[in-house]
């Protein structure tokens, strides 16, 4: 069979998940202002598209012998190029008919108003103008461009407006480049006495009324506002590196300057400026995006926020789990014993006593990560007891509390080493910052495994216990499927598990030993660990679904995943509905399997969940032979199944035993399966379909209202 038939493109498929997010936009059922934030994320993720996946395609085209290379489905590199500019060109219209068409008035008709300059009255325009004459004319600075003045650097996404100026009675015409400051906001309030009432002027659009005021004298015969976009595909290869920070330092240098990928402009750009810019950038007309609406779409985040409750998703107040409720308040790095003022329930316990009780599931944003995961690592850095604190930070907030956490237990004394990804893609700057932070506090910092990089969601706090037999050393854990960030843990959905188990804990404290040692044979207990076991044991848990089914024995597999795009695992999954397993598939992101082909994956079906919160959890379950789907294996953790994250990447999931954690995550899945209000279907040809609501199901059941609310009530129970 061919690749073409097996596989659907990777880049194709992305392009469908982010088309899903643009539809959340056009969604009557969203909220007014959600939908305009939808429009910017849909605008920010294609950002992150062109830099990563489109500069990479357009490097490989530069290669010998480019154009008619081809991807691994059979596509040649040209036609890819073609079709993805084809389908973005597609996207953006709509995205801005449903900007301008729709959202845009309606904001109006409920007070929120983005107005235009010529729209404004004298009085109206003198007030703007003086706030700019004050605000942001002493910013600008006109770059011209001349035999005596070369083409500036242009950053990446970056506004500007390119000129063409001429002096009084002559036909030469000079370009220059004015860029729009990104320290004032990019939409401007007008004070109106209405109340509730929001009105803006956008940046762009007061500026391109004041910039004959940047060039006194001459004449300007074109205004032409234009973005563009720099590649971020740049090599990783580290094998041979002696300072890997001081080689991710180099990286984030030479991609301020990686050439530009794409231009995007208004339809009225000028022909003139744009080809000036077209050449002394690189680029070809391929590149070239002209479209209607804002200059840059994710400048909506501003008028999303806006306090307008009447216009936004109920805010979701996270619950703390039940099994560490009423946990006593800490003092002087120790839990108080006595019972809190308004405790019902008896005397009141450290987090580490509920975890010693048994295994704790947590699912955020439902479930508090604050009063989870903070707390765990935050008490555990002020305890006495507690002798050594180890945590892996791939992503986090500039204020983290868990940097903060860490560097107080370093200054109490603790034994503290924490693993900072250095190269978390576009946060590199950020987590460099991060591991000089933690150094100078005296944290042992390691920067990962060179060839690898560290992806995987750990914590482990070793303590000094007393009880019954006698004083000891006892390992707690957390391994979830999110970043340790206190903000996406408000978006996201994730798992975690925090465990005592020492089966469990002696695999974490393996894996730190591999991220801060050398060992280049770790064996685990009980968690799949990538890159060295964790393909091997996922085909293994396949094969062993085939031959359950082989041998009439109950055989399914239900995996929920960001993407889908390793070869060897599809094939496996092929082979496993040849067999008769039944296969489903949660893919909130780009899937490259192609689901319901008749003799090939007739037995696999796919969905994909675009809602309020970013599906980013993992959870594997397998059959096991057992016909209750509370049975069998489930894991949690932190891989997709993509090449990268099974071969170059440091991975780690979990098995979950306890029987109501995993009553927990059954659940968890049949809802997001049954439900019909965020869910669409991933047909075989790579395109998705819409599930409607049933109307004859239920009030409040996934089928008739979605995920959201039935895993509200199941938190809350």
């Amino acid at each position: 069979m061919a690749n073409a038939d097996e596989f659907i493109n990777r880049d194709l498929s992305w392009l469908s998940f982010n088309e899903r997010v643009l539809a959340q936009s056009e969604d009557t059922r969203v909220p007014l202002l959600e939908r305009v934030k939808f429009l910017a994320i849909f605008s920010s993720n294609l950002d992150e598209f062109f830099m990563k996946r489109v500069g990479l395609l357009k490097r490989r085209l530069a290669g010998h012998g480019g154009a008619e290379k081809t991807t691994h489905e059979g596509i040649t590199l040209s036609r890819l190029r073609h079709e993805i500019r084809e389908r973005v060109v597609g996207l953006q219209t709509r995205q801005a008919a449903c900007w301008l068409g729709v959202l845009k008035p309606a904001l109006a008709d409920a007070g929120i108003r983005v107005r235009r300059y010529d729209e404004l009255g004298l009085t109206e325009r003198g007030v703007i103008d003086q706030w700019f004459d004050t605000n942001v004319f002493p910013i600008l600075t006109p770059l011209a461009v001349d035999p005596s003045h070369r083409f500036p650097f242009i950053s990446n996404l970056s506004e500007n407006f390119g000129l063409l100026v001429s002096t009084p009675g002559s036909t030469r015409r000079a370009f220059a480049r004015v860029k729009i400051p990104g320290v004032v906001t990019r939409y401007v309030p007008l004070k109106t006495g209405e109340e509730d009432a929001h009105e803006f002027l956008a940046l762009d659009d007061l500026i391109a009324h004041n910039l004959g005021r940047l060039f006194p004298g001459l004449n300007t015969r074109a205004i032409t506002p234009f973005r563009i976009t720099r590649s971020a595909a740049l090599d990783e290869e580290d094998e041979d590196v002696d300072d890997l920070m001081e080689q991710v330092e180099d990286e984030l240098r030479r991609r301020r300057f990686a050439d530009a990928v794409r231009l995007e402009a208004p339809p009225n750009a000028s022909d003139e400026v744009m080809q000036f810019v077209v050449t002394q950038l690189g680029l070809d007309e391929h590149d070239v995006y002209l479209r209607e609406g804002p200059l840059e779409f994710a400048d909506l985040f501003q008028i999303a926020s806006l306090p307008r409750p009447d216009l936004r998703e109920t805010p979701w107040r996270p619950v703390i789990p039940k099994a560490l409720r009423n946990l006593a308040p800490v003092e002087d790095g120790r839990p108080r014993a006595e019972p809190a003022p308004g405790d019902a329930d008896g005397p009141t316990e450290s987090i580490f006593a509920r975890i010693r009780a048994g295994d704790i599931l947590l699912h955020h944003p439902y479930e508090s990560f604050e009063h989870s995961v903070e707390r765990f690592v935050s008490e555990a850095a002020d305890d006495p007891d507690v002798v050594a604190i180890k945590q892996t930070i791939y992503r986090t907030t500039p204020d983290s509390p868990f940097v903060r956490s860490l560097i107080r237990a370093a200054e109490n004394g603790k034994n503290v080493a924490c693993l900072v990804e250095l190269r978390a893609r576009f946060d590199e700057q950020r987590n460099v910052t991060f591991a000089r932070q933690l150094e100078h506090a005296g944290v042992h910092v390691a920067y990962g495994v060179l060839g690898l990089k560290t992806h995987c969601k750990c914590s482990l706090v070793v303590r000094r216990e007393h009880g019954e037999e006698g004083a000891g050393i006892r390992v707690y854990a957390h391994i979830g499927t999110g970043n340790y960030h206190p903000k996406t843990a408000q978006l996201y959905t994730d798992l975690g598990l925090l465990t005592a188990n020492p089966s469990l804990t002696g695999d974490v404290v393996k894996i730190f030993n591999t991220l801060t040692g050398h060992a280049a044979d770790q064996r685990y207990e009980k968690m799949i660990v990538a890159p060295g076991r964790m393909r091997t044991a996922f085909e293994e848990l396949i094969d062993r679904e085939i031959e359950n089914a082989r041998e009439g024995k109950p055989a399914r597999i239900i995996a929920k995943m960001n993407q889908l795009e390793d070869r060897g695992l599809t094939r496996k999954l092929y082979e496993a509905s040849a067999a008769g397993v039944e296969v489903r598939l949660i893919v909130r992101g780009f899937c490259c399997l192609r689901p319901g082909v008749q003799g090939l994956s007739e037995n696999i079906r796919a969905r994909s969940i675009i809602g309020r919160f970013l599906e980013h959890s993992r959870i594997y379950h397998f059959a096991n032979g057992q016909a209750d789907p509370e049975q069998g294996l489930y894991l949690i953790g932190s891989a997709d199944w993509m090449y990268r994250n099974l071969n170059a990447r440091v991975e780690a999931t979990v098995p979950v035993e306890d029987r109501l954690a995993r009553r927990r995550l059954a659940r968890v899945l049949d809802m997001m399966w049954r439900d019909r209000f965020n869910a669409w279907k991933i047909d075989a040809d790579g395109s998705h379909t819409r599930l409607d609501p049933d109307p004859n199901a239920e009030p409040d059941t996934p089928e008739s209202s979605g995920t959201f609310a039935s895993l509200m009530a199941d938190t809350v129970a």
